[in-house]
């Protein structure tokens, strides 16, 4: 077990050594708060372990290096946003011929046929389109599901991750209640007016919250992945997928980050047949980007439903949205990137990755479990893989995390905040994998003694 006497002793111990490592963003944290709340750009950002938030300097590939001239392997790689590998040649390429060319001009390029063309090839769903974020795709295709249905209701999975929808944060409260989440910044109503909250993995809960009769869509991560991952049971989503149709509810699919198991993420690994497809972050190498796919049938649905002459006044789409730098990413990183040859090898490392972690917790007793989901990995506190966001959140260890977070950027890895995932680049090496692997045994030797 934790000593947790000796886990306050070795945090006192990293607290100082990231102090030594890390003055120059110290300084740029302090000259900072001047301007921005908290020193930071983003809220969430003070959050990272450590005095302060490390400062980046440059990235590329698997690596980036901060203000103080620390270079480190990257496995958290923007939270997906940076799954290509920062900066990929091919994008990189793209991206400067296109700001030569223009930017946005609220028209199309040639890139938006070739971009629709990929996307229906890797995940089956014929006609596309496009947004500034997955968050943005996920509001997009909610309002076309209230719409076509003529229902009120939304069906999450609890401890769900969708960006920043108002009807994903909620939660169950102890009577199995839809509540808002904690932590919930200014909900607009109350979310059981718009939200029903299932569990994951539980196919009885998902039929009783469709059987009320008021859900127009049921949006959904094919396994979980903010709250740790959390892998779907055997027949679980086919069944959810069954149980849509029987309710007349619309499935949305939510790719953004499970596109980690393959192109055509878990939608083409487990042959889904989604209305609604969902996907940000990763197809444009770190260009802010997202895209919804849909079926002939909910774009048929659409078309009768909205009139041409009032088709910019729904709260679909932006001045931003399908601009031509976005597109131009995508099309370089789809064709060129992300391609299956670069997937096979980043699967390869993640498996790597994760056995590395498993044989220390097995060899320290460590009452700790790992995840895969294809170029991702997990290590979580729990002795079983939670089956559902609750499991998963209970398995939480906020000052535990704090410590390895920190350790481990100390030592010269970042992995994903707020929990213990890694993901794996085209860039990423063996030697990445087992450089980790090594000072992570070398970390739980100390937790332990």
């Amino acid at each position: 077990m934790i000593n947790r006497t000796r886990l306050v002793e070795l945090r006192k111990k990293e607290d100082a050594r990231f102090l030594a490592l890390h003055p120059k963003s110290g300084d740029l944290f302090e000259a900072g708060k001047t301007n921005m709340p908290g020193g930071v750009p983003m809220s969430w950002m003070a959050k990272w372990p450590g005095a302060y938030p490390i400062f980046v300097e440059s990235a590329k590939g698997a690596r980036f290096t901060d203000v103080d001239g620390n270079t480190y392997i990257d496995f958290c790689l923007g939270d997906t946003g940076s799954m290509t590998g920062h900066s990929p040649d091919a994008t990189v390429e793209a991206i400067r011929e296109q700001v030569g060319k223009g930017i946005t001009a609220m028209l199309p390029t040639a890139d938006a046929g070739i971009v629709s063309a990929e996307l229906s090839r890797r995940f089956g769903l014929p006609l596309w389109q496009f947004t500034v974020s997955a968050t943005d795709a996920n509001r997009h295709v909610i309002r076309y599901s209230r719409m076509i249905t003529g229902r009120s209701k939304i069906v999450v999975i609890d401890r769900c991750y969708h960006g920043s929808v108002d009807e994903t944060f909620a939660t169950l409260d102890e009577a199995g209640k839809t509540v808002s989440r904690e932590g919930n910044i200014g909900a607009p109503v109350a979310l059981d007016l718009t939200t029903r909250v299932v569990e994951f993995n539980d196919i009885a809960g998902m039929e009783d919250a469709l059987a009320h009769g008021d859900v127009a869509a049921i949006l959904m991560e094919p396994a979980m992945t903010n709250v740790g991952i959390v892998l779907p049971h055997v027949g679980y989503l086919e069944a959810v997928q069954e149980l849509a149709k029987k309710y007349g509810a619309i499935l949305i699919i939510d790719e953004t980050h499970t596109i980690s198991v393959g192109p055509g993420g878990m939608t083409a690994e487990r042959g889904l047949k989604p209305d609604f497809l969902t996907i940000g972050k990763a197809i444009a190498g770190g260009i802010p980007t997202g895209t919804f796919g849909m079926t002939l049938a909910i774009a048929d649905s659409i078309k009768k439903m909205v009139e041409l002459e009032i088709i910019d006044t729904g709260g679909i789409g932006g001045t931003l949205a399908g601009n031509a730098l976005s597109l131009a990413s995508m099309r370089a990183t789809l064709t060129q990137v992300l391609t299956q040859v670069n997937f096979d090898r980043m699967i390869d490392l993640g498996t790597r990755w994760s056995d590395g972690v498993d044989a220390s917790i097995k060899e320290f007793d460590l009452p700790w479990t790992v995840n895969r989901l294809g170029a991702r990995g997990e290590y979580m506190f729990a002795t079983k893989a939670p089956t559902t966001g609750a499991e998963a959140n209970a398995a939480g260890d906020f000052e535990l995390e704090q410590y390895i977070h920190l350790r481990m950027l100390n030592d010269g890895f970042l992995i994903t905040p707020f929990h213990n995932m890694a993901l794996m680049c085209p860039d990423t090496t063996v030697a990445d994998v087992d450089a980790h692997t090594k000072a992570f045994r070398t970390m739980c030797a100390e937790l332990v003694h």
